[in-house]
């Protein structure tokens, strides 16, 4: 399978315009977006531009998680209220094991699972039975997967698994830029970032 319009590097450059590896992210689209049936203009400018935003324009394959105490506190305030955020700020490994521990399949602080399978790739995969999911889907070994999610195949696929299962293709051909954005964010943030993102996509897609 391909795709169902003159999709090429150029276009991808003009959409990512401060990306330096172009060529690379374009061959990982090529290979991983049609096993996922993502391949007609309104699917692929969608995937595009809700993966840009949420990856910093394919830049960032990984979560930050170099907070300070007081976002901890903010964003997990019953793992990190004020006294204890305090011991982990600045400490990404240590508030990884902490804020996902015990949930998502990965077992308590100390075991390290927190951190071993925090957020990856464009859509951040986050907790132990998510990859277990995605390497038995892919017919991977759980810890290459987690390296592949680095990649940047890995890193497309990943989010194409996450895509495939929450049927966002229906969603693209609807052309719903605010329920892709529900489903990918849980919310509506970064919306104008994300609908500015798609229809420039689809411009030039359809030129």
């Amino acid at each position: 399978m391909s795709f169902e319009f003159d999709f090429n590097e150029v276009q991808l450059a003009n959409i990512l315009p401060t990306n330096k590896h172009i060529q690379e992210w374009y061959d990982a689209l090529c290979k991983e977006l049609p096993k996922y049936d993502i391949t007609t203009p309104k699917r692929v400018a969608m995937f595009i531009a809700q993966t840009a935003h949420e990856s910093a324009g394919f830049t960032a394959l990984t979560e930050n998680l170099n907070y300070r105490a007081k976002s901890l506190t903010a964003i997990w305030p019953k793992r990190f209220p004020p006294d204890v955020a305090a011991k982990y700020e600045r400490k990404p490994e240590m508030i990884a094991n902490r804020a996902y521990c015990d949930r998502m399949g990965n077992g308590p602080e100390a075991s390290g699972d927190g951190w071993k399978f925090h957020g990856r790739g464009l859509i951040q995969l986050t907790g132990k039975s998510n990859y277990v999911a995605f390497a038995k889907e892919i017919d991977m070994d759980l810890d290459e997967c987690v390296q592949y999610c680095e990649t940047p195949e890995g890193a497309v696929e990943s989010a194409c698994f996450f895509w495939s299962h929450h049927n966002l293709n229906a969603i693209s051909d609807a052309g719903d830029v605010l329920k892709a954005t529900k489903v990918i964010n849980g919310g509506t943030l970064g919306l104008a970032d994300r609908e500015k993102h798609y229809h420039h996509a689809l411009e030039i897609f359809e030129e």
